[in-house]
């Protein structure tokens, strides 16, 4: 095996630096105190607890309003960020504030669109949470606005602001495995908390939580907190783990294989082990028919995620593997990028045992003419070269997100992850949900981003 420092691998360092460059991860410029970005969070819950802490910790950002429909969550906004961040349980409030520079979008799925679009509109620029959108068809208006309000909005899919990805990008693109025809991605589970059973707060009450506005959209229901806090197990609110998993792995093979989507979908899986009243599988998988394009060979995708895994959530517990021609490069999430190849066979055999003793001996004669001396002894079963690009020590992916995220409103550059990247993502995803519930393969169009039948 050849382990390598990703940083300082041989003909890695310029490639590196020109991918990472044309994304934007340079090192952030000093920022001057008075040269703050002041953003908002809408949906102040997990997720969005964690991109403001993410965000702030890029000097020059700071948290001046957050909105939640639960009380307790304001709470704890002014509790970690101080008692000057306004709060709200309606986000036009938060954005009506003098000031504010960008928000965040965390809230739960049915919500993304909306509030992205009125963000832009108020003229902030958004960092909303993946997936997009929740229905395939809004990506097109959240598309149309960011467009006609020039303000930006990344999605937060945060591999494709990663150096392993770039590095992956820059492999496949080089003929590193071979042309790739098959890709296989796994994400497994095995805990309460991994199969979204969050921790319900015992003051949660239709006095601290606007219901009404939690709702939207969404079909009436009678109050019920097990609905708000643990929202991604229902269909109501949220996307699964289709909207929810499913759209990582969209994001980053899309960016690796510099791909816009599948033409055909299937999807299938059940709930077997986590029956709580999720109305959503536990356990998913998809086959995605991809075709041939100008950028890359038609190639098949199959996708895997397990909440009921015995295998547990260690460092292996998430992956992709992409199968080329030449090769094997397989990505370790948030570890390390290995490429393994083996040599073709060098004597391929013969089925000569399966003709007369004289076409046998004929066939033989001419096979041992044509690979002479072949040593018998090399296993080409195994892999005969394979070489490892670790992660830098301490490198985190989200953080290379969110600064891309704030370097492109500084410098209003275009983000890796747009709004058409983010539909593109989303759309083969919805459409996996689509193909789960109603038993059928799904025709999506890459290119227009819509359902065909």
């Amino acid at each position: 095996m050849n382990r390598r420092n990703f940083l300082h691998s041989t003909g890695v360092v310029s490639a590196l630096a020109a991918a990472n460059q044309s994304q934007g991860q340079t090192e952030s410029k000093p920022v001057s105190p008075n040269d703050r970005i002041q953003i908002g969070c809408i949906g102040f819950g997990i997720q969005g607890q964690s991109d403001v802490r993410t965000s702030t910790a890029i000097p020059g950002v700071q948290l001046v309003a957050a909105a939640d429909v639960y009380q307790g969550r304001l709470t704890l906004a002014q509790e970690r960020y101080g008692k000057d961040v306004f709060i709200s349980r309606d986000y036009r409030e938060v954005l009506a504030r003098p000031g504010l520079d960008a928000v965040i979008v965390a809230t739960p799925d049915h919500w993304h669109a909306r509030i992205a679009c009125d963000a832009m509109k108020a003229g902030k620029d958004v960092y909303c949470e993946k997936p997009m959108v929740k229905k395939a068809e809004d990506g097109h208006a959240v598309i149309d606005t960011q467009k006609t309000t020039g303000r930006i909005l990344q999605v937060g899919s945060q591999r494709v602001s990663s150096i392993l990805y770039a590095k992956a990008k820059d492999l496949i693109a080089s003929g590193a495995i071979g042309q790739v025809h098959m890709i296989e991605a796994f994400w497994n589970r095995n805990s309460s908390r991994g199969a979204w059973q969050y921790s319900i707060p015992p003051d949660a009450s239709e006095s601290t939580i606007d219901w009404d506005t939690f709702l939207g959209t969404a079909p009436k229901h009678a109050f019920d907190p097990v609905r708000i806090f643990r929202w991604r197990n229902y269909q109501d609110y949220g996307t699964g783990i289709a909207g929810d998993l499913f759209v990582h792995q969209f994001s980053g093979i899309h960016f690796v294989m510099n791909s816009h989507g599948p033409h055909r979908i299937s999807a299938m899986g059940g709930t077997y082990f986590w029956k709580d009243g999720r109305d959503v599988p536990d356990l998913m998988m998809g086959m995605f028919d991809y075709p041939e394009t100008t950028a890359h060979p038609g190639f098949q995708i199959s996708l895997r995620v397990n909440f009921e895994a015995g295998s547990g959530e260690g460092a292996d517990s998430q992956g992709f593997q992409f199968v080329g021609t030449d090769g094997v490069m397989s990505l370790s999430v948030g570890n390390s990028l290995t490429i393994s190849k083996r040599p073709r066979e060098r004597d391929p055999g013969t089925t000569a045992e399966t003709f007369s003793k004289a076409m046998a001996q004929a066939i033989l004669q001419e096979h041992d003419a044509k690979y002479p001396k072949v040593d018998q002894t090399v296993n080409t079963f195994q892999p005969q070269s394979q070489e490892v690009y670790p992660l830098p020590r301490g490198y985190v992916e989200q953080m290379e997100h969110h600064k891309n995220f704030y370097r492109a409103m500084r410098e209003r550059t275009p983000v890796v992850e747009d709004p058409v990247f983010g539909l593109r993502a989303a759309g083969p995803a919805l459409m996996s949900n689509v193909s789960y519930f109603e038993r059928r393969t799904v025709q999506w169009d890459p290119e227009a981003m819509k359902m065909l039948s």
